[in-house]
């Protein structure tokens, strides 16, 4: 399948299709005149790659965790354990975030100006 039905079946712009490529996440071949060609199966791994990527993962963890992701026969307990230092990661955001926002809350309280009928 070419660029343009590669994007209308997966949602993906042909732009995002191709800096997949450029990453190493998503493979075609060539055909005359240039042109990109996916297989069937780049549907899927394009639904993969949108979803690691919105789970907040850098496109060279996705390069890394990819493979055991798309192939379940070749899954290890690194997937897991690279996995969980994701979520680690991101949980120790959002507590760094609370934090910021308690703060900022407190502000807010603190130096309200109450309004006088």
């Amino acid at each position: 399948m070419r660029i343009g039905e590669l994007s209308a079946a997966t949602g993906a712009s042909a732009r995002s299709l191709r800096y997949y490529e450029e990453q190493g996440l998503l493979g075609s071949e060539r055909g005359t005149g240039g042109q990109r060609h996916y297989p069937a199966t780049a549907i899927e791994r394009v639904g993969l790659i949108r979803t690691l990527l919105a789970a907040g993962l850098s496109t060279a963890t996705i390069r890394d965790v990819l493979p055991c992701v798309a192939d379940e026969a070749i899954r290890t307990p690194w997937l897991a354990g690279r996995l969980g230092e994701e979520l680690h990661r991101v949980e120790a955001q959002m507590a760094d975030l609370n934090r910021t926002r308690d703060i900022l809350a407190d502000l807010v309280k603190r130096y309200a100006i109450s309004e006088q009928p």
